[in-house]
């Protein structure tokens, strides 16, 4: 393990008063090397608490951009920080936390081809991501390589935190992600955060979590949630806990495992088109636009969103159907005209289409590309991004 310099052991004071961390405890942090998948909304603070705690190396993956709908909850990143890398945001934050910190970045999408390279050097995981198939990714790569997993996923007003494939025992581990979720939701069924909406504060308390899970992890000690399903609801400001069993069936990390190695993940979550499934036709914002400014009888707008996204702002000529009434109120669609269906970011509302379509609708369904934000961007800033 490393040694902690004069101006360390002054940073970290607090923490070696601590009989349960002292200096030996300290070192274990230094010599520490945590990966962290995503670093918004549940990655910013277990970042920035892993870098105060004097983590030694902060391994940090993510591909995306920081967006002004971010600043809400992603604090790791700021105004000035708008449109730039988030990897190179995280980056500058840490370091300004704490420049002991060694930051390895990987300004990449994680899939199965670089999971099981970028994750082998690392001793904990921890995934702040927000999507099915990453999960189920990090799930099946930290079980291959013996590494634990802490968990994290937020909703709108409720989080929930554990560490999968932990130690539970002396050399038992414990279940995995698989054995809590065998199978993962049909694909739209629960939207993302950024769909759904989240209390700005709830991935903070969940992420803080996270991070006091990992110390104790490289602490070796204390009891962590190995075993355990911490469930948290911000509005009623009550946590509940489930216990959790290994799944000797589970197909990774059971007794048999038929896992042995990464697949298709976001085949696995129905993400990919069937090869006999027609394709969704899609128009973008400029399209639609010369459309309606030129054959304005012939398209009529369908708007899937809820009513409280609504009030963000409406395309003109829109009908409000709200996702859930879609197939329901199939007979109000005419075969003869062309339905254009939109939804905050083109995701829902492709899902509403395709299941009209499997309703037995025969009329042309266009999905608009990139939704009402790509509308508000580049034809009419009244309506909002959000």
């Amino acid at each position: 393990m490393q040694e902690l310099t004069k101006e360390e052991l002054t940073r970290y004071s607090r923490h070696l008063i601590l009989p349960e961390v002292g200096i030996e405890g300290q070192r274990r942090l230094k010599s520490g090397r945590v990966l962290l998948i995503g670093t918004g909304g549940l990655g910013s603070p277990v970042a920035l608490y892993l870098a105060a705690a004097g983590v030694g190396t902060l391994g940090i993956v993510d591909f995306d951009v920081v967006d002004e709908t971010n600043l809400q909850r992603q604090i790791l990143h700021g105004t000035r920080d708008i449109l730039r890398p988030k990897i190179a945001s995280a980056r500058d934050r840490i370091e300004e936390i704490n420049p002991h910190v060694n930051v390895e970045s990987f300004e990449t999408r994680l899939d199965s081809g670089n999971a099981l390279k970028i994750f082998k050097d690392f001793d904990i995981i921890i995934d702040g991501t927000d999507n099915y198939a990453t999960r189920y990714l990090v799930n099946d790569a930290c079980v291959l390589l013996g590494k634990p997993n802490v968990y994290g996923s937020i909703f709108r007003f409720e989080g929930q935190a554990s560490v999968f494939h932990s130690e539970v025992s002396h050399g038992v581990k414990g279940p995995c992600y698989r054995c809590l979720y065998p199978a993962p939701p049909p694909p739209g069924l629960v939207p993302t955060c950024s769909e759904g909406g989240v209390l700005g504060v709830l991935p903070g308390i969940i992420g803080c979590i996270q991070a006091n899970e990992a110390i104790k992890l490289l602490l070796g000690d204390g009891e962590t949630l190995a075993g355990r399903l911490l469930l948290f609801d911000s509005w009623k400001m009550k946590f509940r806990e489930l216990k959790l069993r290994k799944d000797p069936h589970c197909p990774i990390c059971g007794a048999h495992p038929v896992i042995t190695e990464l697949i298709d993940y976001e085949e696995f979550c129905g993400l990919k088109p069937h090869a006999d499934e027609e394709p969704i036709e899609s128009i973008t914002a400029a399209e639609l636009k010369q459309l309606l400014d030129t054959a304005p009888e012939s398209v009529r707008i369908v708007d899937i969103r809820e009513p409280h996204e609504i009030a963000m702002g409406m395309l003109p000529r829109s009908r409000a159907v709200p996702f859930g009434q879609v197939v329901r109120r199939k007979n109000e669609f005419t075969p003869g005209i062309t339905h254009v269906f939109v939804c905050k970011i083109g995701v829902r509302s492709a899902l509403a289409i395709r299941a009209l379509k499997d309703a037995g609708f025969t009329g042309r369904l266009v999905n608009l590309k990139d939704g009402t934000n790509a509308w508000a961007q580049e034809i009419d800033d009244s309506v909002a991004v959000y």
